[in-house]
Protein backbone atom coordinates (compact mmCIF):
# COMPACT_ATOMS: atom_id res chain seq x y z
CA UNK A 1 0.00 0.00 0.00
CA UNK A 2 1.37 3.46 -0.90
CA UNK A 3 2.59 5.78 1.84
CA UNK A 4 -0.05 7.98 3.50
CA UNK A 5 1.61 11.14 2.20
CA UNK A 6 1.39 9.84 -1.37
CA UNK A 7 -2.28 8.92 -0.88
CA UNK A 8 -3.04 12.40 0.47
CA UNK A 9 -1.30 13.96 -2.54
CA UNK A 10 -3.27 11.77 -4.96
CA UNK A 11 -6.50 12.60 -3.11
CA UNK A 12 -5.74 16.29 -3.50
CA UNK A 13 -5.11 15.80 -7.22
CA UNK A 14 -8.41 13.98 -7.72
CA UNK A 15 -10.34 16.50 -5.67
CA UNK A 16 -8.81 19.25 -7.76
CA UNK A 17 -10.24 17.63 -10.90
CA UNK A 18 -13.71 17.65 -9.38
CA UNK A 19 -13.32 21.23 -8.22
CA UNK A 20 -12.41 22.16 -11.80
CA UNK A 21 -15.76 20.63 -12.81
CA UNK A 22 -17.55 23.11 -10.53
CA UNK A 23 -17.73 21.09 -7.30
CA UNK A 24 -17.59 22.87 -3.96
CA UNK A 25 -15.18 21.19 -1.51
CA UNK A 26 -16.87 20.17 1.76
CA UNK A 27 -15.94 18.30 4.91
CA UNK A 28 -17.90 16.08 7.29
CA UNK A 29 -17.12 14.98 10.83
CA UNK A 30 -15.33 11.68 11.32
CA UNK A 31 -17.76 10.86 14.15
CA UNK A 32 -21.37 10.74 12.99
CA UNK A 33 -24.63 10.18 14.93
CA UNK A 34 -25.27 6.45 14.66
CA UNK A 35 -29.07 6.29 14.86
CA UNK A 36 -29.88 7.67 11.41
CA UNK A 37 -26.87 6.16 9.69
CA UNK A 38 -27.52 2.61 10.90
CA UNK A 39 -31.00 2.76 9.38
CA UNK A 40 -29.85 4.25 6.07
CA UNK A 41 -26.68 2.31 5.26
CA UNK A 42 -28.29 -1.14 5.33
CA UNK A 43 -27.45 -4.44 6.94
CA UNK A 44 -23.96 -4.76 5.42
CA UNK A 45 -22.73 -1.53 6.98
CA UNK A 46 -24.63 -2.21 10.21
CA UNK A 47 -22.51 -5.33 10.66
CA UNK A 48 -19.27 -3.59 9.67
CA UNK A 49 -19.59 -0.19 11.32
CA UNK A 50 -17.48 1.01 14.23
CA UNK A 51 -20.02 2.21 16.79
CA UNK A 52 -19.23 3.79 20.12
CA UNK A 53 -21.20 5.49 22.88
CA UNK A 54 -20.89 9.08 24.03
CA UNK A 55 -22.35 10.18 27.37
CA UNK A 56 -23.66 13.45 25.88
CA UNK A 57 -24.28 12.61 22.22
CA UNK A 58 -25.42 8.99 22.47
CA UNK A 59 -24.29 6.36 19.99
CA UNK A 60 -21.71 7.58 17.48
CA UNK A 61 -20.30 5.90 14.37
CA UNK A 62 -16.95 6.29 12.68
CA UNK A 63 -17.82 7.55 9.18
CA UNK A 64 -18.36 4.48 6.88
CA UNK A 65 -18.62 6.70 3.80
CA UNK A 66 -19.42 10.29 2.87
CA UNK A 67 -22.66 10.21 0.90
CA UNK A 68 -25.19 10.22 3.74
CA UNK A 69 -23.45 13.02 5.72
CA UNK A 70 -23.12 15.11 2.54
CA UNK A 71 -26.81 14.60 1.70
CA UNK A 72 -27.76 15.52 5.27
CA UNK A 73 -25.68 18.68 5.03
CA UNK A 74 -27.17 19.63 1.66
CA UNK A 75 -30.80 18.99 2.60
CA UNK A 76 -30.48 21.00 5.83
CA UNK A 77 -29.82 24.06 3.67
CA UNK A 78 -32.53 23.39 1.08
CA UNK A 79 -32.83 21.24 -1.99
CA UNK A 80 -31.19 23.43 -4.60
CA UNK A 81 -28.91 22.26 -7.42
CA UNK A 82 -25.31 21.87 -6.23
CA UNK A 83 -22.05 20.00 -6.76
CA UNK A 84 -19.73 18.83 -4.03
CA UNK A 85 -16.38 17.12 -3.68
CA UNK A 86 -14.67 15.78 -0.57
CA UNK A 87 -11.84 13.56 0.59
CA UNK A 88 -10.94 11.81 3.80
CA UNK A 89 -10.82 8.54 5.68
CA UNK A 90 -13.68 6.08 6.06
CA UNK A 91 -13.81 3.15 8.46
CA UNK A 92 -15.31 -0.33 8.04
CA UNK A 93 -14.73 -3.49 10.05
CA UNK A 94 -13.42 -6.42 8.04
CA UNK A 95 -14.41 -9.55 9.91
CA UNK A 96 -14.17 -11.99 6.97
CA UNK A 97 -11.02 -10.75 5.22
CA UNK A 98 -8.19 -9.51 7.41
CA UNK A 99 -6.24 -8.45 4.32
CA UNK A 100 -8.82 -5.78 3.47
CA UNK A 101 -8.14 -2.33 4.92
CA UNK A 102 -10.51 -1.18 7.66
CA UNK A 103 -9.45 2.45 7.20
CA UNK A 104 -8.88 4.03 3.79
CA UNK A 105 -9.26 7.29 1.90
CA UNK A 106 -12.13 8.17 -0.44
CA UNK A 107 -12.46 11.09 -2.83
CA UNK A 108 -15.97 11.83 -4.02
CA UNK A 109 -18.04 13.88 -6.44
CA UNK A 110 -21.80 14.45 -6.01
CA UNK A 111 -24.30 16.26 -8.24
CA UNK A 112 -27.73 17.45 -7.03
CA UNK A 113 -29.65 18.43 -10.17
CA UNK A 114 -33.37 18.56 -11.05
CA UNK A 115 -33.06 18.90 -14.81
CA UNK A 116 -32.11 15.89 -16.97
CA UNK A 117 -30.95 13.41 -14.30
CA UNK A 118 -29.76 11.01 -17.01
CA UNK A 119 -27.34 13.68 -18.20
CA UNK A 120 -26.05 14.03 -14.63
CA UNK A 121 -25.56 10.25 -14.49
CA UNK A 122 -23.56 10.43 -17.72
CA UNK A 123 -21.49 13.37 -16.48
CA UNK A 124 -20.44 11.63 -13.26
CA UNK A 125 -19.71 8.32 -14.97
CA UNK A 126 -17.82 9.81 -17.91
CA UNK A 127 -15.68 11.91 -15.58
CA UNK A 128 -14.73 8.84 -13.56
CA UNK A 129 -14.16 6.93 -16.81
CA UNK A 130 -11.77 9.58 -18.11
CA UNK A 131 -9.89 9.92 -14.82
CA UNK A 132 -9.39 6.16 -14.54
CA UNK A 133 -8.81 5.46 -18.24
CA UNK A 134 -4.99 5.15 -17.87
CA UNK A 135 -5.44 2.21 -15.47
CA UNK A 136 -7.23 0.02 -18.02
CA UNK A 137 -10.05 -0.90 -15.62
CA UNK A 138 -13.25 -2.74 -16.46
CA UNK A 139 -16.33 -0.57 -16.04
CA UNK A 140 -19.50 -2.25 -14.82
CA UNK A 141 -22.92 -0.58 -14.87
CA UNK A 142 -26.44 -1.47 -13.79
CA UNK A 143 -29.74 0.07 -12.75
CA UNK A 144 -31.44 -0.84 -9.47
CA UNK A 145 -34.48 1.15 -10.63
CA UNK A 146 -35.36 -1.46 -13.27
CA UNK A 147 -35.58 -4.24 -10.70
CA UNK A 148 -37.51 -1.98 -8.32
CA UNK A 149 -40.00 -1.23 -11.10
CA UNK A 150 -40.34 -4.94 -11.90
CA UNK A 151 -41.16 -5.68 -8.25
CA UNK A 152 -43.65 -2.82 -8.14
CA UNK A 153 -45.44 -4.27 -11.18
CA UNK A 154 -46.04 -7.71 -9.64
CA UNK A 155 -49.70 -8.63 -9.17
CA UNK A 156 -49.46 -9.42 -5.48
CA UNK A 157 -50.01 -7.76 -2.12
CA UNK A 158 -48.29 -4.57 -1.06
CA UNK A 159 -46.91 -6.42 1.95
CA UNK A 160 -45.12 -8.91 -0.32
CA UNK A 161 -43.80 -6.19 -2.60
CA UNK A 162 -42.50 -4.27 0.40
CA UNK A 163 -40.64 -7.39 1.59
CA UNK A 164 -39.10 -7.88 -1.85
CA UNK A 165 -38.07 -4.21 -2.08
CA UNK A 166 -36.46 -4.43 1.34
CA UNK A 167 -34.35 -7.42 0.29
CA UNK A 168 -33.32 -6.32 -3.20
CA UNK A 169 -29.80 -5.80 -1.77
CA UNK A 170 -29.69 -9.34 -0.35
CA UNK A 171 -29.99 -11.56 -3.44
CA UNK A 172 -30.26 -14.88 -1.58
CA UNK A 173 -33.04 -13.64 0.67
CA UNK A 174 -34.76 -12.02 -2.33
CA UNK A 175 -34.70 -15.34 -4.21
CA UNK A 176 -36.00 -17.21 -1.18
CA UNK A 177 -38.93 -14.80 -0.95
CA UNK A 178 -39.70 -15.13 -4.67
CA UNK A 179 -39.68 -18.92 -4.31
CA UNK A 180 -41.96 -18.71 -1.29
CA UNK A 181 -44.38 -16.17 -2.74
CA UNK A 182 -44.65 -18.11 -6.02
CA UNK A 183 -45.27 -21.44 -4.28
CA UNK A 184 -42.04 -22.98 -5.52
CA UNK A 185 -40.96 -23.55 -1.93
CA UNK A 186 -44.31 -23.44 -0.11
CA UNK A 187 -44.57 -22.98 3.61
CA UNK A 188 -45.12 -26.41 5.23
CA UNK A 189 -48.71 -27.21 6.26
CA UNK A 190 -47.67 -27.51 9.88
CA UNK A 191 -46.89 -23.79 9.92
CA UNK A 192 -50.59 -22.97 10.07
CA UNK A 193 -50.90 -25.19 13.13
CA UNK A 194 -47.91 -23.50 14.71
CA UNK A 195 -49.42 -20.08 14.05
CA UNK A 196 -52.72 -21.15 15.62
CA UNK A 197 -50.90 -22.46 18.66
CA UNK A 198 -48.72 -19.34 18.90
CA UNK A 199 -51.59 -16.87 19.16
CA UNK A 200 -52.70 -17.74 22.71
CA UNK A 201 -49.02 -17.88 23.65
CA UNK A 202 -48.75 -14.21 22.63
CA UNK A 203 -51.10 -13.40 25.53
CA UNK A 204 -49.38 -15.68 28.02
CA UNK A 205 -47.55 -14.41 31.08
CA UNK A 206 -44.78 -13.72 31.75
CA UNK A 207 -43.69 -12.13 28.46
CA UNK A 208 -40.13 -12.93 27.41
CA UNK A 209 -38.26 -10.85 24.83
CA UNK A 210 -38.62 -7.36 23.40
CA UNK A 211 -41.90 -7.78 21.49
CA UNK A 212 -45.19 -7.06 23.23
CA UNK A 213 -48.37 -9.18 22.83
CA UNK A 214 -49.95 -6.81 20.29
CA UNK A 215 -46.85 -6.89 18.10
CA UNK A 216 -46.66 -10.68 18.28
CA UNK A 217 -50.36 -11.05 17.42
CA UNK A 218 -49.98 -8.63 14.52
CA UNK A 219 -47.05 -10.63 13.19
CA UNK A 220 -49.00 -13.89 13.47
CA UNK A 221 -51.93 -12.35 11.60
CA UNK A 222 -49.61 -11.08 8.84
CA UNK A 223 -48.08 -14.54 8.42
CA UNK A 224 -51.51 -16.17 8.32
CA UNK A 225 -52.79 -13.66 5.76
CA UNK A 226 -49.73 -14.22 3.60
CA UNK A 227 -50.19 -17.98 3.70
CA UNK A 228 -53.70 -17.47 2.30
CA UNK A 229 -52.57 -15.11 -0.51
CA UNK A 230 -52.55 -16.44 -4.07
CA UNK A 231 -49.04 -17.17 -5.38
CA UNK A 232 -47.19 -14.91 -7.80
CA UNK A 233 -47.74 -16.37 -11.26
CA UNK A 234 -45.10 -18.44 -13.02
CA UNK A 235 -45.22 -15.99 -15.93
CA UNK A 236 -44.35 -13.04 -13.70
CA UNK A 237 -41.52 -14.99 -12.05
CA UNK A 238 -40.14 -15.85 -15.50
CA UNK A 239 -40.23 -12.18 -16.51
CA UNK A 240 -38.53 -11.14 -13.28
CA UNK A 241 -35.86 -13.78 -13.85
CA UNK A 242 -35.45 -12.54 -17.41
CA UNK A 243 -34.73 -9.04 -16.10
CA UNK A 244 -32.22 -10.35 -13.57
CA UNK A 245 -30.48 -12.40 -16.26
CA UNK A 246 -29.72 -9.42 -18.51
CA UNK A 247 -25.93 -9.15 -18.74
CA UNK A 248 -24.67 -7.79 -22.05
CA UNK A 249 -23.12 -4.73 -23.60
CA UNK A 250 -25.31 -1.72 -22.88
CA UNK A 251 -26.78 -1.43 -26.38
CA UNK A 252 -27.82 -5.08 -26.46
CA UNK A 253 -29.06 -4.92 -22.88
CA UNK A 254 -31.33 -2.03 -23.79
CA UNK A 255 -32.88 -3.99 -26.66
CA UNK A 256 -33.36 -7.04 -24.44
CA UNK A 257 -35.04 -4.98 -21.73
CA UNK A 258 -37.29 -3.32 -24.31
CA UNK A 259 -38.39 -6.80 -25.40
CA UNK A 260 -39.13 -7.78 -21.78
CA UNK A 261 -41.04 -4.52 -21.22
CA UNK A 262 -43.61 -5.61 -23.84
CA UNK A 263 -44.78 -8.29 -21.39
CA UNK A 264 -43.75 -6.43 -18.22
CA UNK A 265 -44.88 -2.84 -18.87
CA UNK A 266 -44.10 -1.79 -15.29
CA UNK A 267 -40.42 -1.46 -16.24
CA UNK A 268 -41.02 0.69 -19.33
CA UNK A 269 -40.31 3.99 -17.56
CA UNK A 270 -37.05 2.70 -16.09
CA UNK A 271 -36.01 1.30 -19.48
CA UNK A 272 -36.74 4.70 -21.09
CA UNK A 273 -34.46 6.32 -18.51
CA UNK A 274 -31.74 3.82 -19.37
CA UNK A 275 -32.12 4.75 -23.05
CA UNK A 276 -31.75 8.46 -22.24
CA UNK A 277 -28.67 7.74 -20.12
CA UNK A 278 -27.03 5.78 -22.91
CA UNK A 279 -27.77 8.63 -25.33
CA UNK A 280 -26.11 11.04 -22.88
CA UNK A 281 -23.09 8.75 -22.51
CA UNK A 282 -22.76 8.49 -26.29
CA UNK A 283 -22.92 12.29 -26.55
CA UNK A 284 -19.94 12.40 -24.15
CA UNK A 285 -17.90 10.15 -26.42
CA UNK A 286 -18.33 6.79 -24.67
CA UNK A 287 -18.80 3.70 -26.83
CA UNK A 288 -21.83 1.99 -25.28
CA UNK A 289 -21.27 -1.08 -27.47
CA UNK A 290 -18.24 -1.78 -25.27
CA UNK A 291 -19.81 -0.80 -21.95
CA UNK A 292 -21.03 -3.71 -19.82
CA UNK A 293 -24.51 -3.65 -18.27
CA UNK A 294 -25.74 -6.12 -15.65
CA UNK A 295 -29.30 -5.84 -14.37
CA UNK A 296 -28.23 -7.40 -11.05
CA UNK A 297 -25.18 -5.19 -10.59
CA UNK A 298 -25.10 -3.13 -7.40
CA UNK A 299 -27.31 -5.42 -5.33
CA UNK A 300 -24.60 -5.97 -2.72
CA UNK A 301 -23.61 -2.31 -2.45
CA UNK A 302 -25.14 0.52 -0.44
CA UNK A 303 -28.90 0.22 0.07
CA UNK A 304 -29.53 3.88 -0.65
CA UNK A 305 -28.85 3.45 -4.40
CA UNK A 306 -32.14 3.32 -6.31
CA UNK A 307 -31.18 3.88 -9.95
CA UNK A 308 -28.01 3.94 -12.03
CA UNK A 309 -25.04 2.17 -10.39
CA UNK A 310 -21.46 1.70 -11.55
CA UNK A 311 -18.05 0.41 -10.55
CA UNK A 312 -14.50 0.18 -11.89
CA UNK A 313 -12.43 -2.99 -11.37
CA UNK A 314 -8.87 -4.15 -12.03
CA UNK A 315 -9.54 -7.48 -13.78
CA UNK A 316 -5.92 -8.60 -13.37
CA UNK A 317 -6.13 -7.96 -9.62
CA UNK A 318 -9.21 -9.84 -8.38
CA UNK A 319 -7.83 -9.52 -4.86
CA UNK A 320 -8.54 -5.79 -4.91
CA UNK A 321 -11.90 -4.17 -4.11
CA UNK A 322 -13.44 -1.77 -6.66
CA UNK A 323 -11.24 1.22 -7.42
CA UNK A 324 -14.35 3.39 -7.76
CA UNK A 325 -18.11 2.99 -7.22
CA UNK A 326 -21.15 5.19 -7.43
CA UNK A 327 -24.77 5.58 -8.31
CA UNK A 328 -28.06 7.45 -8.06
CA UNK A 329 -29.82 7.91 -4.71
CA UNK A 330 -32.93 10.05 -5.26
CA UNK A 331 -34.93 8.40 -2.45
CA UNK A 332 -32.21 9.24 0.08
CA UNK A 333 -32.78 12.97 -0.44
CA UNK A 334 -36.49 12.40 0.27
CA UNK A 335 -35.70 10.56 3.48
CA UNK A 336 -33.35 13.26 4.72
CA UNK A 337 -35.08 16.28 3.19
CA UNK A 338 -37.99 16.69 5.64
CA UNK A 339 -40.46 17.14 2.81
CA UNK A 340 -37.92 18.31 0.22
CA UNK A 341 -36.16 16.20 -2.38
CA UNK A 342 -33.86 16.56 -5.37
CA UNK A 343 -32.43 13.97 -7.78
CA UNK A 344 -28.82 13.18 -6.88
CA UNK A 345 -25.97 11.03 -8.19
CA UNK A 346 -22.33 10.63 -7.23
CA UNK A 347 -19.39 8.34 -6.74
CA UNK A 348 -16.11 7.78 -4.92
CA UNK A 349 -12.56 6.85 -5.95
CA UNK A 350 -9.98 5.21 -3.69
CA UNK A 351 -6.70 7.08 -4.34
CA UNK A 352 -4.67 4.40 -2.56
CA UNK A 353 -5.82 1.82 -5.11
CA UNK A 354 -5.16 4.25 -7.98
CA UNK A 355 -1.55 4.50 -6.83
CA UNK A 356 -1.26 0.75 -6.24
CA UNK A 357 -2.24 0.19 -9.89
CA UNK A 358 0.28 2.69 -11.20
CA UNK A 359 -1.90 5.79 -11.39
CA UNK A 360 -0.65 9.38 -11.54
CA UNK A 361 0.62 11.16 -8.48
Amino acid sequence: MPHRAAIRAEAARLRGLFEAAGALPVETSVLQPAEVLLDLYGEDIRARAYVTSDALRGEQMLRPDFTVPVVQMHMEHGAEPARYTYSGEVFRRQEEDAARANEYTQVGFEIFERVAPESADAEVFSMFFDILRPLGLRAATGDIGILMAAVEGLRTTERRKAALRRHIWRPRRFRALIDRFSGKSPVPDQRAALLTAAEPMARAEPMIGLRGPDEISSRIKALRDDAQTAPISATEVELLDAVLAVRETSDNALERLRDIAVDLPAIQGAVDRLAKRLEALTARGLDITKLDFEASYGRTQMEYYDGFVFGFYAEKRPDLPPVATGGRYDALTRQLGQGREIPAVGGVIRPGLVLSLGGAT
